[in-house]
């Protein structure tokens, strides 16, 4: 028998070993594996519950498991019926199975039962086919999208058109009708985020007006309808600022608090521009305005609406067709104005943008950039993607730091002190391998990421994974390799799974990534994705994966298995286990007025949260006011880091009654919306402010004014496209700015001087400030805030332009000079091009006379080309270049890399419109010849007639925007005064005619020529009449002619019977007719006789007489129906400027000092006289904004006593009127506007071919235009060919009767005879050629002579031709319909936030066959959206801006001038 004390022993041995045994054991996570056969189309928790629903679509069925995964069950719906599964976003109670057919089920207790309910149509195959409301109160209120088809009236096939129907009892009820012909319904309610006092039943749908019968409807009569009775009786249009009507609606989405709709700007030459409309309340949409207008383009499926937050709205745009490389953009508090916050950044094919904002930490987010951006777009080279973080909600991104060292705590290859080769990089959004966030969960500042460190982003596969506990300020590497992540118990328990090769165990750590420990699975998988519920508060998570094929059984080649790391820990956490962590880093601590701090478990704390479904509570310590957390105020506009009045600031109406005294008025600041910042411990910058009455809006009737005196001279002033922001450079090199068109001005950086400014020819909002040293300085906001940028040498002086602008993107060429500095040495002009505004310089060439990008807005050539006007010897003082030095012209792609030499050598070259214009000199023969190209490389030579050639003339290129170019060819012989003949060139410009003789230029080479701005094809010159005695008397007199048929005939100008006082005019006879001062007299070279926001107006100061009379002797005239008649408004002569398309002028004597001006609300019948000074001023320029839309003026001119200091005189209109004009398209004639036409005057009814109205005010309403868009040109009809439709062909001029006759001496051209594609017969030349802008159609064809059949294939019977079109038709319908699905064109869709792309369509072969006349028109749209995204060579747009002149002299030294700050 064993003693006593060893049995004891051994019991107590046996005790302590299993007991140990059993808390091993207790300490393992508990793993459960469930095969299935597929993996889900979907799988997602009901929100705060512990079900969990597995959707396989490819057997059609539901599984459901209510223990978080660990056991499953199928749902109790027919087998093969779940196409798709839906949950209520609102309720978590319910979720719905959509069938293929109109049987659909329900559950209401999340999945453990489910009934059927029955609709009238099939789902339709929309990404949501259903929509809820928000309110739990109204969980019911569902709207179902569902597809109605109609058998086709061809007897083949089916029309379809979508229909949605509502129930208000999810189904329970009989669902109603609500829309037909719908693309997307949703209600106002439909986010939580989404605020605003709009009834509960307001429901918006995108549908459309037409009914179809072939299954497509046109873009046109798309509109967003809005019902607040389920369209039952109340059914209104939303109006969105596009007249009564808005057409063109693509979609809506509600993001975040903003609801925003995107629609296409459907007016004559748009681009494919898409317009987005933002509200905050449901009630008052504003246009979002974007930077960069001409750059920064919205085109369809080239946007993304990223994820946003409740006080910004964050949209990526891709700035060049068929890239994958963006910029974001950023919104203001209510969603309308929107600044650039990160440039190049990286897109996928689908849209998707790698960006995300960090879960619950406000203003923390992460985003991809390309480094190598340019030759990824240019090259094709594959990316280079480079991480950023942003710590302020986008204002700011920098580098995201790299660890010290790897996972093994040795150090890593690189120094993360070099931020440029050494940070972290991470994958993000557009290569996604797990479900939910790709960085971040509800885990209050946890983050994980696959990634590597160094210059740029490795592929994924050699990546390895990362942790930051502190929302992305420090990072840690925690595993080798790329794995799948996910947080549970708020972030307490970390689950990784290797995700490069398959695995038979996961690893977990609970001590925030310090250590890891590994749970057998008991199989082998391929990671699919890793997840648990959604607010990241479980210990249990969900792993689904790919079954190693040995391990697989028979019942399924995946798995979903469940693990429960509940069992790790036994301990609840209590307080001491917490501590209170902040958000975001030191440097950017307060967001929107306030701190943000969680309680989140320690990392040393052995215990679990288990606050299961309770999320992370975020609690907020409100910080002192500062500068950041104030926007400008109502009525005021941001200039620098002030807001200053956009004019006389509205009052309550019991102040300033006497006009006298001061009143508290706005500080111009107000504190964004839901900021909450402490104004007591803070700045307090919204404080109301005492004012004096004389900033007050006047009462109305009035006209106010306001005087600033400048203390030198101006010598450069210019306002902003499309702004309210105007520059003034002085004599003494400063530069001053006002941002409310003369209001107010403030002196821009007063240390600096300044050489130049110039405003991007393309871009809108982006100038530059050009000091004397290396340094600029540039905006891309109107001037709202400027920024520094170095320059690669100082700009030059030798009369070359600085920069050149690029018309679609941020190139710039800048020109400077090298050597310059003192009185010897090589001095010479040296070029530079940037890719990134300036950012960053790389030289082109040095000795060049002029370096532009050849690319312009119409001539469609390769992006990175340049092109140089470069000196052969490259050596010595460029100033002292003389014709010894030959200048070539070079051109170079690639941005001048690949160089070629055009021509050996050149006087210069210079871009109109579609063309690039060389003046080429033949040192043989020691003339010129003019070499015209379409494309920048081929080169087509000129010819003229003979006695007209230009290699004896000097020649002014003048125009081209009616599809040909206008040239000036001096003919006269120096030194007589200068005048000569203006050649129209046919459609290519190469060959050139006589359009009409003798107009008068200067001696700088600028021409008495002027178009209409708006009304293609009407232009006035001056000739001289006395060519014969000018050379011996050295006096010219002057005629002047109008057109109306783009040169084809000139005449005189039609005298008004009676002058301004009613009196006739002397002049009587025949030879009498008005003369009018053209563009050589000019002060201001930008004055122009009409305007761009009133067609048919214009002004002019002239005489009425044989021939013109001195300026001083001249009155003041007015035309309204484009130079037909005209009428003397005012003796005198005066200086004009249009405001408010028309609805007011203002005139100012220029014939001395006044102290007032003139003006007129009806177009000139009546005139009211405003002093603006007790003491006179010589007023040199009227100058309002470029559109002409404003009723603000600036007078810039001078006191006679001191004339060596400018002075501005702001006028201010606005108070003459409030009653806004009404323009109703959809009912002309019952509005404030008349449809006019330019050809009313004329017996014919035609202008180029067709009759054109255009909608102006009617001149006797009182009323205020504004900026409402203005209704489009409407062609009522295309008119059958008459003589003004045609002009000369080369070598052969009008005689005294108006025909053309061949030029004695001259040979006409040879015949042209190919044949158009829709032609059937060639015609022989003959002395006529159909003007290229006429749109005329049959009618008189005096431009075709005998006629000839067409060579090729005729004749052919039924058969052949079925063969023919059959096959490419059924081919084309196939391509259309995949590129019409792949590419969203079927329904416009606002790519959002975890959009997951298109579905595939249910149709197979035989329903494409079936559908063929639908696709073909869908082919065709598609067909129309490419060419109108790509802007043909010959379809124009109106350009508003003063076009340059250029001027080619004989002497090959001279140079070619040009407008610096214009294109």
């Amino acid at each position: 028998m064993a003693p006593r004390h060893r049995t004891t022993t051994f019991t107590t041995l046996i005790f302590i070993f299993l007991s140990f045994v059993s808390y091993v054991i207790a300490q393992q996570p508990e793993v459960v594996v469930k095969a299935f056969h597929n993996l889900p189309a979907r799988l997602f928790f009901f929100d705060d519950t512990t079900t969990i629903l597995y959707h396989d679509v490819s057997e059609g069925e539901v599984w459901v498991s209510q223990d978080e995964g660990k056991a499953w069950s199928r749902a109790d719906i027919p087998m093969g019926e779940a196409a798709m599964l839906i949950e209520h976003p609102f309720d978590n109670h319910y979720a719905f199975v959509l069938t293929k057919g109109t049987k659909h089920y329900r559950t209401e207790d999340r999945g453990k039962t489910w009934r059927s309910f029955e609709m009238p149509l099939q789902p339709a195959f929309v990404m949501a086919p259903l929509s809820f409301h928000s309110d739990p109160k109204n969980f019911g209120w569902i709207l179902y999208q569902g597809t109605k088809c109609e058998k086709s009236t061809m007897g083949w096939g089916s029309n379809c058109h979508d229909e949605t129907w509502y129930t208000k009892e999810a189904f329970s009820d009989k669902p109603q009708l609500l829309l037909s012909e719908t693309s997307r319904c949703q209600f106002a309610h439909s986010s939580k985020d989404f605020k605003h006092d709009a009834p509960q039943s307001l429901i918006y749908c995108v549908a459309f007006d037409t009914t179809t019968t072939n299954g497509g409807h046109s873009l046109g009569s798309s509109r967003l309808f809005m019902s607040e009775d389920f369209f039952e009786k109340d059914s209104k249009i939303l109006s969105l600022g596009k007249a009564k009507v808005t057409r063109g609606v693509l979609a809506m989405a509600i993001v975040s608090k903003y609801a925003v709709v995107a629609l296409k700007d459907l007016s004559p030459g748009n681009n494919g521009e898409m317009m987005l409309y933002v509200t905050v309340d449901a009630m008052v949409w504003a246009k979002a305005q974007f930077p960069h207008a001409s750059s920064a383009k919205l085109l369809e499926n080239a946007y993304t609406i990223v994820e946003s937050t409740t006080h910004s709205l964050a949209v990526d745009v891709l700035l060049h067709a068929g890239s994958t490389v963006g910029t974001l953009f950023v919104s203001n508090s209510n969603g309308t104005y929107f600044t650039e916050s990160l440039k190049d950044t990286n897109r996928n094919e689908m849209g998707f943008v790698d960006f995300e904002n960090l879960y619950g930490v406000e203003g923390v987010g992460l985003a991809n950039i390309v480094k190598n951006a340019l030759d990824a777009e240019g090259r094709g080279a594959p990316k280079q993607l480079q991480s950023r973080i942003t710590f302020d909600d986008g204002r700011t991104w920098t580098r995201i730091t790299p660890p010290t060292t790897d996972w093994e705590g040795k150090r890593i290859a690189c120094n993360p002190a070099d931020a440029d080769d050494c940070s972290l990089h991470l994958h993000s959004v557009t290569n996604m391998h797990n479900f939910g966030r790709v960085f971040s969960s509800p885990a209050p500042g946890f983050a994980m990421g696959v990634g590597s460190i160094g210059d740029h982003l490795l592929p994924y596969e050699q990546c390895d994974t990362f942790l930051s506990t502190d929302a992305g300020v420090t990072w840690k590497m925690v595993r080798p390799d790329a794995h799948k992540y996910e947080f549970g118990d708020q972030g307490s328990i970390m689950v990784v799974v290797n995700d490069e090769d398959g695995v038979d165990a996961v690893r977990y750590s609970s001590d925030l990534g310090k250590t890891w420990k590994s749970v057998k699975l008991g199989i082998s998988i391929r990671a699919r994705a890793l997840t648990t519920v959604p607010d990241s508060t479980s210990q249990k998570f969900v792993l689904l994966g790919q079954i190693a094929r040995k391990d697989q059984k028979g019942d399924g080649r995946f798995a979903v298995i469940y693990l429960d790391f509940a069992p790790t820990r036994n301990r609840k956490c209590i307080d001491n286990d917490f501590e209170k962590w902040y958000a975001r880093s030191g440097s950017h601590e307060c967001i929107m007025g306030h701190k943000q701090w969680y309680k989140r478990r320690k990392p040393d704390a052995d215990c679990y949260v288990g606050d299961k479904f309770t999320d992370p509570v975020g609690h907020e310590e409100n910080c002192p006011c500062t500068d950041m957390d104030f926007e400008c105020d109502y009525n005021f506009i941001r200039n620098g880091d002030q807001c200053v009045p956009a004019g006389p600031e509205p009052i309550p109406s019991q102040y300033c009654t006497d006009g006298k005294g001061t009143y508290m008025g706005s500080s111009g600041f107000r504190l964004i919306p839901g900021n909450t910042c402490d104004k007591v411990k803070g700045k307090a910058k919204d404080n109301q402010v005492e004012k004096d009455c004389s900033q007050a809006k006047p009462e109305e009737g009035q006209v106010i004014h306001q005087t600033f005196e400048f203390r030198a001279k101006i010598f450069q002033q210019a306002y902003f496209k499309d702004s309210t922001t105007i520059l003034v450079r002085l004599q003494d090199g400063s530069v001053w700015q006002s941002s409310n068109e003369g209001y107010t001005w403030v002196q821009l950086f007063p240390d600096e001087e300044f050489a130049t400014f110039y405003l991007h020819t393309d871009t809108a909002d982006r100038a530059y400030l050009i000091t004397k040293s290396k340094k600029f300085y540039y905006t891309t906001d109107f001037g709202k805030n400027w920024y520094p940028l170095d320059t690669p040498s100082v700009a030059n002086n030798f009369g070359i332009p600085v920069l050149r602008f690029h018309p679609t993107s941020d190139y710039l060429i800048w020109t400077g000079m090298e050597g310059c500095s003192g009185s010897g040495g090589d001095c010479y002009a040296v070029a530079d091009y940037s890719t990134d505004n300036g950012r960053n310089w790389h030289r082109i060439d040095t000795y060049v006379k002029n370096c532009a990008w050849a690319r312009g807005t119409q001539l469609k050539v390769d992006s990175s080309e340049i092109v140089c006007e470069s000196y052969k010897d490259k050596r010595g003082n460029q100033r002292n270049f003389r014709g010894e030095n030959p200048l070539e012209l070079v051109e170079g792609t690639d941005f001048y890399r690949k160089k070629q030499k055009l021509f050996d050598r050149v006087v210069g070259f210079a871009k109109f419109s579609e063309f690039l214009i060389v003046a080429e000199y033949q040192e043989a023969v020691h003339s010129l010849d003019l070499q015209v190209s379409l494309d920048g490389k081929r080169f087509a030579t000129g010819v003229f007639p003979p006695s007209l050639r230009p290699q004896n003339h000097a020649y002014t290129i003048l125009e081209s925007s009616t599809k040909a170019v206008f040239m000036h060819l001096t003919t006269s012989e120096p030194p007589s005064p200068f005048w000569g003949t203006i050649l129209k060139s046919n459609w290519n410009g190469t060959y050139f005619g006589v359009s009409v003789d003798n107009v008068n230029r200067n001696g700088d080479g600028y021409v008495d020529f002027e178009k209409m701005i708006g009304l293609d094809g009407i232009a006035v010159v001056n000739v001289v009449s006395n060519p014969d005695e000018a050379p011996l008397t050295k006096r010219k007199e002057i005629q002047t002619r109008i057109t109306h048929n783009d040169g084809g005939s000139w005449k005189p100008l039609t005298p008004p019977k009676v002058d301004s006082d009613g009196r006739p005019y002397a002049c009587t006879s025949t030879k009498c007719a008005l003369h009018i001062h053209g563009f050589t007299e000019r002060y201001d070279s930008r004055a122009t006789y009409s305007s761009p926001s009133v067609p048919g107006l214009i002004m002019a100061v002239g005489n009425v007489g044989e021939k013109l009379a001195e300026y001083t002797e001249s009155d003041t005239f007015l035309s309204r129906d484009a130079g037909f008649t005209w009428q003397e408004v005012h003796k005198d002569a005066h200086l004009w400027e249009f405001g408010d398309s028309g609805s007011i002028l203002v005139i100012v004597n220029d014939e001395g000092p006044t102290n007032h001006v003139r003006f007129s609300t009806d177009e000139g019948d009546n005139w009211h006289e405003y002093e603006f000074s007790t003491e006179p001023v010589r007023v040199r320029t009227i100058v309002t904004v470029p559109m002409d839309t404003s009723r603000r003026f600036i007078l810039f001119g001078y006191y006679p006593k001191a004339e060596d200091r400018a002075v501005a005189i702001h006028l201010d209109f606005t108070s003459l009127t409030h009653q806004k004009c009404v323009l109703d398209i959809e009912d002309p004639g019952h509005d404030d506007f008349e449809l006019w036409s330019p050809s009313e005057e004329r017996q014919e009814r035609c202008l180029f071919g067709r009759q054109t109205l255009y909608h102006r005010r009617l001149r006797d309403r009182n009323c205020v235009v504004g900026d409402q868009p203005k209704a489009a040109e409407k062609v009522v009809k295309n008119c059958p060919c008459a003589n003004v439709d045609f002009e000369c062909e080369f070598n052969h001029v009008r005689d005294e009767e108006g025909n053309c006759v061949l030029v004695p001496g001259t040979t006409p051209l040879p015949n042209d005879e190919t044949c158009a594609d829709d032609e059937d017969y060639w015609y022989e030349r003959t002395a006529y050629r159909k003007n290229s802008y006429s749109s005329c159609e049959d009618g008189l064809r005096p431009d075709r002579g005998p006629r000839h059949a067409c060579p090729g294939l005729r004749g052919h019977g039924f058969m052949f031709w079925l063969t023919v079109l059959f096959f490419p038709v059924g081919l084309a319908a196939l391509i259309g319909y995949w590129y019409y699905r792949r590419s969203g064109l079927a329904r416009g869709a606002i790519r959002l936030p975890g959009d997951s792309g298109s579905r595939s369509s249910q149709s197979d072969f035989m329903d494409t066959l079936a559908s063929v006349p639908y696709f073909i028109i869908g082919v065709a749209g598609i067909a129309w959206e490419r060419l109108s995204s790509i802007r043909l060579p010959f379809s124009r747009r109106p350009d508003y801006s003063r076009r340059g002149y250029r001027h080619v002299p004989v002497d090959e030294d001279a140079q070619v001038l040009r407008f610096e700050d214009e294109e």
